[in-house]
């Protein structure tokens, strides 16, 4: 089988690719338009000649992964799915269901080489990047499944989002576009631990979506606790840079805040924190840690999670805590454990 997806080539590379080969470029979309609504084999293109079916099985694979295995909660609708991909990669995404819509979180990498300590999916270190079209197969193969359309997209799987800086921006264009899931752009939200120069590059794209900085700290030493990446992205470079961010977009930053009992969720960090988002058009979403073993990092109880929230609150700064999803299926914020190459888990 021929290893080229064929979602990794937009509705206009396709024409051209039609048009080479002596096809009218309307082909292209007749392709896309069966593929984006689940359907993983060419031979199934009612309305594609023969001969072109043929032409693309022997260069192409329609993109949509395989499910190898699905968790459901129990708890809130949450499910959980390992797809794997055409030369033995398996990443997981999780299905998110919601009041204002439906909701897939994609993984970007196969693993993860940022190497944040509360989080499972840096386990066994970066394999490789995914494509955008090895992107939008997930969630293709979770609208397949679930019978459902997808409205929203996170991009908080496995991985560094901007690490993979071409390939998460050509998805967020492609998954966006007419021709391919048209997602609105408000509805797409990209994670990232903070790479100051890459934040720079998405700022100048002035894309309306949403930013979520992984910051959990207010000072750089217990950051750099936390997180390697912050021994070389300090913290006032980050808020500089998101603060150009919102010039750029008009577009509201989301910090994420994971509290850890007896490193970061101390009445004077939250007055810290407080101090360093003044006036800024941003919104704290509070994360009481999800369990990951070997980290020994513990919840704190719910009265302290809510006085930290009020500190914040009362010095003017917005905030929510956030409904950890999918937690009983190991699906919930730093719980996705990527590293699966060749059919075996690292």
């Amino acid at each position: 089988m021929a290893a080229k997806s064929i979602l990794d080539m937009t509705a206009r590379e396709l024409g051209l690719y039609m048009k080479k080969h002596g096809y009218p470029e309307y082909r292209s979309k007749q392709v896309f338009d069966w593929i984006y609504k689940g359907t993983a084999s060419f031979e199934d293109m009612k309305n594609l000649p023969q001969q072109l079916i043929g032409l693309l099985n022997e260069n192409f694979i329609t993109g949509i992964p395989r499910i190898v295995k699905k968790k459901a909660s129990s708890i809130d609708g949450t499910e959980k799915f390992l797809v794997g991909f055409h030369d033995g990669s398996m990443v997981e995404c999780v299905y998110l269901i919601y009041k204002h819509g439906r909701t897939v979180c994609v993984s970007s990498q196969v693993g993860c080489r940022m190497g944040c300590s509360f989080c499972a999916s840096t386990r066994g270190g970066l394999v490789r990047n995914l494509s955008s079209g090895e992107m939008t197969g997930q969630v293709l193969a979770v609208q397949r499944d679930t019978k459902t359309r997808i409205s929203n997209i996170v991009i908080m799987g496995s991985g560094e989002p901007l690490d993979n800086f071409e390939n998460t921006l050509r998805f967020i264009r492609q998954v966006s576009s007419r021709e391919g899931l048209n997602i609105g752009l408000r509805g797409i939200t990209v994670s990232t631990c903070g790479l100051v120069p890459e934040m720079k590059r998405l700022a100048e794209e002035r894309l309306p979506i949403t930013l979520s900085i992984s910051l959990h700290a207010a000072c750089d030493k217990t950051r750099m606790r936390l997180m390697p990446a912050a021994k070389k992205y300090k913290i006032n470079e980050i808020i500089e840079c998101c603060r150009c961010y919102i010039e750029r977009t008009g577009r509201r930053i989301t910090f994420e805040y994971a509290l850890i009992e007896g490193i970061n969720n101390r009445p004077e960090d939250a007055v810290k924190l407080s101090a360093l988002l003044k006036g800024m058009l941003c919104n704290v979403n509070l994360i009481p840690v999800n369990p990951v073993g070997g980290t020994g990092y513990k919840q704190p109880g719910p009265d302290n999670v809510k006085r930290f929230k009020d500190i914040l609150q009362k010095r003017g700064i917005s905030v929510t805590i956030r409904r950890e999803m999918g937690r009983d299926i190991a699906g919930a914020c730093g719980q996705l454990r990527a590293g699966y190459i060749n059919g075996k888990k690292l």
